[in-house]
């Protein structure tokens, strides 16, 4: 079964994996850069542990950067705040429970390198991706979203992915970025091989033809990127540095710097959604949405990522009702 992508706000995303989870009959694959067990995720976490113990083949990987943001430390060998404890209770619970659970990125030395920046998760058929909710209580109060599609298909597809990429993190390898096509929308995953992103070098070709861009992302734009963005017409979202804490507020205040862009993002809750929309000057209109924060670091670094290239006016149309209804 085929059907267009629905945007959905983040805990209205929750509530409905945890209901397609307690109804699961096959399967549910959920890879995640934070998880945490907390309010936000109660019935998320339940519903995965009680599908796993009624014989349903749940998988569940996370990103162990989810220790460094939890405990705002840089290392993820310091596992001392009260939270990241329950964190570890919540992995054993999984264990025990007989979900096939995984922390990715162990191999790696620092929180900043070859991480796994992707959302999603599946269930049975049903997809939920191409948005950068994390599961903790700050990563459901910030302005994100999530799109749902029912396509076995598209599940298919980003389970065998997620294999690989498990696969790949278990042998401290990565793998070329690649894309591949989803009806008449196109699926872009980056595979954590340093300086190769197929997601940010298509979001160039698109700037580069666009005659007017709209770009909303946690990041002020970096690399090539910006520069493209500074010779085009262009709307610029992203969080004002007053917005973000320590290595983020850095981060946003060096790429402004840099850049000379400035945003049009005035409202003081978090964003932390990743969308672009292009215009193009035969008239066609672009989207481009994910997990991808559009700046050249997570290129250098070597970030698994996922977006959708999309020129569907429904999902584009969901994309700017957000816009205008969240972010403006």
């Amino acid at each position: 079964m085929t059907s267009f992508p629905k945007l959905l706000l983040p805990a209205a995303y929750v509530t409905d994996a945890a209901q397609h989870i307690r109804l699961a009959k096959t399967r549910v694959s959920l890879l995640t850069m934070v998880v945490a067990d907390d309010a936000s995720t109660d019935e998320l976490i339940d519903a995965l542990s009680e599908a796993a113990e009624r014989g349903v083949d749940v998988e569940v990987s996370a990103d162990i950067f989810t220790y460094g943001e939890l405990s705002g430390f840089f290392f993820p060998t310091r596992y001392r705040t009260a939270q990241s404890r329950k964190t570890t209770r919540m992995s054993k619970r999984f264990i025990n429970s007989g979900v096939k659970f995984i922390w990715l990125g162990r191999s790696h030395a620092t929180l900043f390198s070859g991480r796994t920046h992707i959302k999603w998760c599946m269930v049975d058929d049903t997809v939920y991706s191409f948005g950068g909710v994390n599961l903790y209580k700050k990563g459901i109060e910030n302005n994100d979203y999530m799109l749902t599609i029912d396509d076995g298909l598209l599940a298919d597809r980003l389970i065998d992915e997620y294999h690989r990429l498990v696969r790949a993190d278990a042998g401290d390898y990565s793998y070329r970025s690649h894309s591949f096509k989803h009806g008449d929308d196109t699926v872009l995953i980056d595979g954590g091989f340093v300086g190769d992103s197929i997601i940010y070098r298509r979001a160039c070709q698109l700037a580069a033809e666009a005659t007017h861009v709209t770009l909303v992302s946690q990041y002020c734009p970096t690399g090539k990127l910006s520069g493209l963005l500074k010779k085009t017409s262009s709307r610029l979202y992203f969080n004002p540095p007053s917005n973000a804490h320590h290595l983020n507020r850095a981060v946003i205040r060096t790429g402004m710097f840099l850049s000379g862009h400035k945003t049009l993002y005035t409202k003081s809750r978090y964003l932390h959604a990743k969308f672009m929309l292009f215009d193009m000057p035969d008239g066609r209109r672009v989207a481009m949405t994910g997990s991808h924060n559009f700046v050249n670091a997570g290129v250098l670094l070597g970030t698994r990522e996922i977006a959708l290239q999309t020129e569907n006016p429904r999902t584009i149309k969901q994309l700017e009702d957000f816009l205008r209804t969240v972010i403006v």
